[in-house]
């Protein structure tokens, strides 16, 4: 029941918890523009580099249901406490490493610390806005947050680490989570179903192991190709466990995440959405960091700053797509924000080259931007509302987790498609004089690794390894972005045709009384 007193601060628990959710953000994205200095300073090897984001990305990523479930049975708030105490530590412990293992323990440390956060956060929102309007502009700015984070995260990594030691921008989190901490417990009321199920141990295990399995295979497909063994090993034991964690759900007396949620299809088809509006966001930033540095020669900084103004974009159609799902629907809603996304994606993939002018570029930030505002904010307010409120931590933790897998397919599949066309465009090297086969191997691994080999080459030798790998880049780039606006036209399509015409309010009831039923 809401007390008045939690009404009357509800916009402060938003400003909490947006603050919260804005640390959670930036982790995903200011650790890029550290990494060099982390494998001078620690002496990483490139694979190590690679493991000190994927174990923040893999336990995260895994973790969101599990830990959305506690927090409904065991109390929203304390799990939101814990988790930045946690978060608090890491931080703290990952600042202070020796030793890159140790840097990769405190990272695995922060995707958990994160994974029992991010929920809390949206779950405390939806109990604090209980009029349907104002929890539709909680959610708006909530969602806004999230990506103005995710896009700021490199520029603020780009002058801490301009300025101080990599170690800082772990520093930066702590007086963060102090904020978070005091806030939360002074304005965050505590809320939980209390009539939730015991936990789900074996559905728990199933979940972990097949998410972790999964989103390893997809992340290594980008680096070793699609039939590699680790690859479909991975997605051999993702389907396994997931096929028998889908199984046991169906056979649980308290299943973790009940899959009658799924024939909701303002659920089903928001939950898609979302994995495919943040596999644009993600793919497209992994692409525009290596295009802006290693194609076009800016510094981290610089490019950080070019990639800024897709930020104000998310933002304001964020803010606009609450009146647009209001008058339109959306079903409307989403389906114009995917097909915006799809429209940036197939413009980079005509007309990127290596001296692509930047009015070019803005335009498609533009698009990508509105995309992602129009889609992410009516997509997480329709999942929230599919579900009763006393089970908002799995609404929130299913929100979160389909943009992690959506986030990590977007770079994944991307990234692979582009590796393949980028290895056939160098591939033409082979054979010229003064380029023996140790070099060209090293061009074959990356773009980077290609610039870093021409500094050992003769001058004439080295500019044409330098065009070559720059070009082969950009083509693979354009293959990779136009197969990506495809899959966006194909998932607005998907949307219009899953979704439901309106929000259908007795829907809620009815998961409710299934609820009900498991209790």
């Amino acid at each position: 029941m809401e007390t008045s007193s939690n009404y009357e601060k509800r916009w402060l628990v938003l400003g909490v918890m947006c603050i919260v959710l804005f640390i959670i953000s930036i982790d995903n994205t200011v650790l890029n523009l550290a990494l060099p200095s982390i494998s001078n300073g620690l002496g990483a090897t490139a694979s190590q580099l690679q493991w000190i984001v994927d174990a923040y990305t893999l336990i995260f990523a895994s973790l969101l249901i599990t830990t959305g479930t506690i927090g409904d049975r065991f109390g929203r708030k304390r799990l939101l406490l814990l988790g930045l105490a946690l978060f608090g530590a890491g931080s703290l412990g990952a600042a202070l490493s020796v030793s890159t293992p140790m840097l990769i323990g405190f990272r695995a440390l922060l995707g958990m610390a994160g994974a029992m956060v991010m929920p809390s956060t949206l779950s405390i929102l939806i109990d604090v806005f209980r009029d349907v309007k104002e929890r539709a502009r909680a959610i708006a700015i909530w969602s806004s947050i999230f990506s103005i984070g995710a896009g700021i995260g490199p520029i603020i990594g780009g002058f801490l680490i301009n300025s101080f030691n990599w170690s800082s921008v772990f520093y930066l989190n702590l007086p963060i989570v102090a904020t978070g901490l005091i806030g939360g417990y002074l304005l965050a009321p505590e809320s939980k179903d209390a009539h939730a199920p015991r936990p789900d141990f074996p559905g728990v295990t199933l979940s972990i192991t097949g998410l972790i399995a999964l989103v390893y295979g997809m992340i290594q497909a980008g680096e070793n190709g699609w039939t590699a063994r680790v690859v479909l090993l991975s997605f051999g034991l993702a389907f396994v466990f997931l096929a028998a964690f889908i199984w046991w759900e169906n056979h649980s007396p308290n299943p973790m995440l009940p899959l009658v949620f799924f024939k909701n299809m303002a659920f089903t088809g928001a939950n898609a959405a979302l994995t495919i509006s943040a596999f644009a966001m993600m793919g497209s930033m992994y692409f525009f960091s290596q295009f802006f540095q290693s194609v076009q020669g800016y510094t981290p900084l610089v490019a950080a700053l070019c990639m800024l103004p897709m930020t104000p974009f998310v933002f304001a159609s964020t803010m606009l797509s609450v009146r647009v799902d209001r008058k339109m629907g959306t079903k409307f809603t989403m389906s114009l924000g995917l097909l915006f996304s799809g429209l940036g994606l197939f413009l980079f993939s005509q007309v990127a080259s290596i001296d692509t002018p930047y009015g070019y570029i803005l335009i498609v930030l533009g698009l990508l931007g509105s995309g992602i505002g129009f889609t992410m904010s009516p997509a997480t307010n329709s999942v929230m509302n599919s579900l009763p409120p006393s089970r908002a931590g799995i609404g929130s933790a299913m929100n979160d987790t389909t943009r992690q897998l959506g986030g990590a397919l977007g770079i994944a599949v991307l990234g692979a498609l582009m590796n393949g066309t980028y290895r056939a465009g160098v591939d033409h090297l082979k054979g010229l004089d003064g380029l023996s086969e140790t070099a060209l191997e090293l061009i074959r691994n990356s773009l980077q690794s290609a610039h870093l080999s021409a500094h050992n080459l003769e001058a004439s030798l080295a500019s044409l390894v330098v065009q070559t790998s720059s070009q082969a880049f950009v083509d693979g780039m354009k293959e990779a972005l136009f197969i990506g606006s495809i899959a966006m036209v194909v998932a607005a399509i998907a949307a219009w045709i899953i979704l439901p015409d309106k929000d259908k309010s007795q829907e809620i009831a009815t998961m409710q009384a299934v609820q009900d039923g498991h209790r």
